[in-house]
This record gives structure tokens, C-alpha cells and sequence, in this order.
């Protein structure tokens, strides 16, 4: 069992090995939402790691690579010797095929997408199952011959060996994808195999968590001063309230105004934390600094890093100014972490750059806490929610670190975020007073690197051009382009367009993801 704790009690964990898939992340979730905790861990990382997590079960995801190719990842030989059931997942199952002797083989077939899947032969991972089920396909490999002792248990049109099990051994694998809605009956998969192969408890229950990690940080703090950057966003304000419970008036928050937030964010964050929750927070009123550092920069990473840089000094400015601070807290959750720490191998590709992960500056000579840094932002919210936060803040849609600093295409100027403030806050607005708001999962306004010609009255106007952006998702890995009614955008583009006078069109985004992504930078 694993060494995390809850209420003093280990706590079983079903250990997740990545192989680069888009989905792994949603194996954790889906798993962690049936109150079994979930850790990934990427396939190269050193055994003695998952000797110490000591899983009830391993899950092998997919990934983008081939097994037919040499010096693909494989499944490393300390899974098999902990003797724990065993699932693999699509190229997961392609390699448990490979290794254990079966052939696997480049399909002239491709599957991506629905696929009917018929059930074969009976097993305990397809209890509850009809016959015929709806499954979610991507691959372009498939098991062509099963391994010795191992017997189909599923298959499709395209995919002959749709699933397989161990004679004998609680190993069994998929070619579909249980983790993703598209999959009907996924989460039955994924709860026959937790629960009636790996005899999973459910221990992972968020009211036993907060108590357990306000513990945590009394335990960690003691006596001690605590500093907080606060943004007010979701990470950062359950993060506050947390630390609050525990430690109280030894807490105090700096908020960084960068001049890149939303229209009225940075009163709205005084007035919540300093005012309502009477939290000890200090303001840093820093945009000309900002603005100062961006000034002729366009290109999109060197304005993130910038920001994330700008933002450690401005922090750091403050933090000098108090005294006997030993620690500062982070909203870090766990996509933050999977995301920029990558593979172990040579090979690992970072899919983002971090402010607050990684460590601190050797200058800041502070210990780290982060009570969210194993949670995903679903399971934040839920503890927002127990702590008492407001719906409004916690179902807020998702701003970039960053900030407008990424929706502003090229170089940042105090007259364009002063224009995208506006045209957002009328977006946002509108789909508030719609009843749309909580309908898509994200929605914003980009300030664009072009001039159009428009006519306003009788003049006409040679002005910027305002993009809108929103988006309905399930995890945000992948996303489709919200519907949104023509009656609905033609409003929003007249306000936009007559209430601002800098802009002369107005342009709604309609790319899904993949291939493009959310965000435009």
C-alpha cells in the first residue's frame, strides 16, 4: 500500500505508468472519482519509486509510439515482479503483448474513433457488460498473435484482439480506451478491474483529506510564518483557504496586479480575501514593471517566461520586506507536475514551462508548501467547495498564468490590454446574461496582430481586429468549438465593435483541438 495517508490510515493506489498518451491523465481521474487514490508515474522512472508507492494495481496507458519500431518504451520488469494485476491500455496492451511473447503488427485497418466491441468470453474485467458494446478506438498497431496462457476476450470489426486476459495471472489488456466518455461503459471496466481484481478501498474521500491536510501543515509549519503569491485563481484561492484553517493570522498573501487580469479581478480578489475573509493579503501594484520588461517582445515563450520571471522578482521584492518568512505555499496541483516533469529519459519532452514548478529560486530561501500539488483541478474544486468558496470563484472558467499576456498575439502594450480587457469583460458578460456561461468550458477575447478597415457612422475606421474564443470540453485535452447561436456573437460583436472604438471586427474562433489548441498562445 501506498505511504500517503489519510486520517493516519495508508491508503491503497492504483499506480498509473505513461506512455505519452493524451489520456492519461483521465485514467488517474476516472479512478481517483470511484474514491481510489491514483498516482502517474512515467515508464522509465527508477523502480525503487514503485517499490515505495507499493500498488494494488498497475495500469499501463497508451501513447504515441509504435512497438514495431526499436527502442519504444516497454514496460519495465519491476510491474510484473510486484505479481499486482496488471491492465494495459491500448499501446499498454500492444507492449504486454510484445513482452510476454505475442506479435504485434502495423494494421492496414486503422481504428480511430467508435467501434462496436463484442464480448468473446467471460471475464471478471467485463462483469456487467452486454454482449455488445459502444468503445472509443485510436490506434494503428493491433496484437495479431496472443501471448502463451493468455485468451481473447473481445474484439472488433478492425481488431480481431479487441481484449485479452491471463490464463492465470490477474494481467488483462485493452485495445479501446475505458478512460474516455466516448466509451459508454468505460467506468464498469475500470471499476471491475479496482474492485473485484485489485480489492481497492475507497479511501480517497475529500472530507477526510482536508482534515488530513490541514494536519499536514501544522505539522510542517508549526510556529512558523507562511507566504502565499495569490492570484485568485481556483489553485491559489483553495490553496489560501486551506493554509487559512491551519495556521490562521501566520499566513499572509501577496497579490502580484500584473496589469495582464481580467476587468476588475484585482479589486474582486481584495475585496474576497482581504475584506470578506479577512485574510492578511498585500497588493503589489506592478504593471508598469511588467509592461517595462515586455516592451518589444512578441514571441509567446520568451513573453511567459518573461512574466513568470518578473513575477519571482516582484514576489521576492515583497517577500524581503517581511520578516521571519520560512515558507512559501504554492498552489501547484498535479497536471502542473505531470506536465513539467516529463520522462526520466533522455528523450522526456516538457509540455509546458512552470513558474511554480520545479522549486524556487536559490535566492529564496524557503521551504515549499504544497497541499495540492498531488490533486487534479476537479478534486480542487470539490475542496473549495467543503472550505466554503463561493460557486462563482471555483466554476470560474480557466485563465493562463500568463494572463492577457498570451491572448495579446505579439508584443504587450498598456493601450491593447486596455482594449482586451474591455472586449472580454463584454464576452463574458454576455454569456453570463445568456445562461451560456456555464455551458462551454472556456471563453475569452485575443487581441490580434492585424488592422481592419470598418465603417462606423459615416466615417471609416482603421482599427483592431478582436477574436472570440470559446470552447466545450470534457478534460481539456481535447476540444471542440462551441455552437454558439449567430444571434448570440452578432450582439457581442456589435457591443464589441460600438462600445470600443479601437476596434472595427470582430472574429469567432472555430478550431477544435487538436489541431489547434485552446489557448492562442
Amino acid at each position: 500500500m501506498s505511504n500517503l495517508s489519510i486520517s493516519n490510515k495508508s491508503i491503497d493506489t492504483v499506480l498509473v505508468l505513461d506512455f505519452g498518451s493524451q489520456y492519461t491523465q483521465l485514467i488517474a481521474r476516472r479512478i481517483r472519482e470511484s474514491n481510489v487514490y491514483s498516482e502517474i508515474l512515467p515508464w522509465d522512472i527508477d523502480e525503487n519509486k514503485i517499490k515505495k508507492i507499493n500498488p494494488v494495481g498497475i495500469i499501463l496507458s497508451g501513447g504515441p509510439e509504435s512497438v514495431t519500431d526499436s527502442f519504444t518504451p516497454r514496460i519495465p520488469q519491476v510491474a510484473f515482479d510486484l505479481n499486482v494485476p496488471l491492465l494495459g491500455i491500448c499501446y499498454g496492451m500492444q507492449t504486454l503483448a510484445e513482452q510476454m511473447g505475442g506479435q504485434v503488427i502495423s494494421s492496414s485497418h486503422k481504428e480511430f474513433g467508435h467501434a462496436e466491441l463484442a464480448l468473446e468470453n467471460e471475464s471478471e474485467l467485463f462483469e456487467g457488460l452486454s454482449t455488445n458494446e459502444n468503445v472509443w478506438m485510436s490506434h494503428g498497431d493491433q496484437v495479431q498473435d496472443l501471448p502463451d496462457q493468455f485468451k481473447l476476450i473481445a474484439s472488433t470489426k478492425n481488431a480481431p484482439i479487441a481484449a485479452m486476459q491471463h490464463d492465470t495471472k490477474p494481467i488483462y489488456a485493452l485495445q479501446f480506451h475505458p478512460e474516455v466518455t466516448h466509451t459508454e461503459q468505460g467506468h464498469i471496466v475500470l471499476n471491475n478491474f479496482m474492485f473485484s481484481i485489485c480489492n481497492a478501498q475507497k479511501d480517497w474521500k475529500m472530507d477526510n483529506l482536508i482534515k488530513e491536510r490541514i494536519q499536514e501543515i501544522k505539522d510542517q509549519v508549526k510556529d512558523q510564518k507562511v507566504l502565499l503569491g495569490l492570484s485568485g485563481g481556483v489553485d491559489s484561492s483553495v490553496t489560501a483557504a486551506l493554509l487559512h484553517q491551519a495556521i490562521g493570522k501566520k499566513l499572509t498573501c501577496v497579490f502580484v496586479d500584473n496589469g495582464l487580469l481580467r476587468k476588475g479581478e484585482a479589486d474582486e480578489v481584495m475585496t474576497t480575501f482581504k475584506e470578506n475573509m479577512n485574510l492578511n493579503v498585500i497588493k503589489s501594484d506592478s504593471e508598469e514593471v511588467f509592461l517595462r520588461h515586455l516592451k518589444g517582445v512578441s514571441d509567446p515563450e520568451q513573453k511567459r517566461k518573461i512574466i513568470g520571471r518578473t513575477f519571482i522578482d516582484v514576489f521576492d521584492t515583497e517577500a524581503t520586506k517581511l520578516k521571519n518568512i520560512n515558507f512559501l505555499a504554492q498552489g501547484t496541483i498535479y497536471p502542473d507536475v505531470i506536465e513539467s516533469s516529463g520522462s526520466e529519459s533522455k528523450e522526456a519532452r516538457v509540455i509546458k514551462s512552470h513558474h511554480n514548478v520545479g522549486g524556487l529560486p536559490e535566492e529564496m530561501k524557503m521551504d515549499l508548501v504544497e497541499p495540492l500539488r498531488d490533486l487534479f483541478k476537479d478534486e480542487v474544486r470539490k475542496m473549495g467547495v467543503e472550505l466554503g468558496l463561493s460557486a462563482e470563484m471555483l466554476n470560474r472558467h480557466p485563465f493562463p498564468g500568463p494572463g492577457l499576456g498570451v491572448r495579446i498575439i505579439g508584443e504587450i502594450s498598456k493601450a491593447k490590454t486596455t482594449v482586451l480587457k474591455e472586449a472580454d469583460h463584454i464576452f463574458i458578460q454576455e454569456l453570463i446574461k445568456a445562461n451560456l456561461y456555464n455551458k462551454v468550458s472556456q471563453a475569452f477575447a485575443v487581441y490580434l496582430p492585424v488592422k481592419s478597415v470598418g465603417v462606423v457612422g459615416d466615417e471609416r475606421r482603421y482599427a483592431e481586429v478582436i477574436g472570440l474564443r470559446a470552447v466545450e470540453t470534457v478534460d481539456f485535452m481535447t476540444a471542440r468549438w462551441a455552437h454558439l447561436p449567430y444571434e448570440f456573437l452578432e450582439h457581442v460583436s456589435n457591443r464589441i465593435v460600438n462600445e470600443i472604438e479601437e476596434v472595427s471586427r470582430v472574429v469567432y474562433d472555430i478550431s477544435s483541438k487538436p489541431p489547434a489548441t485552446i489557448e492562442w498562445e
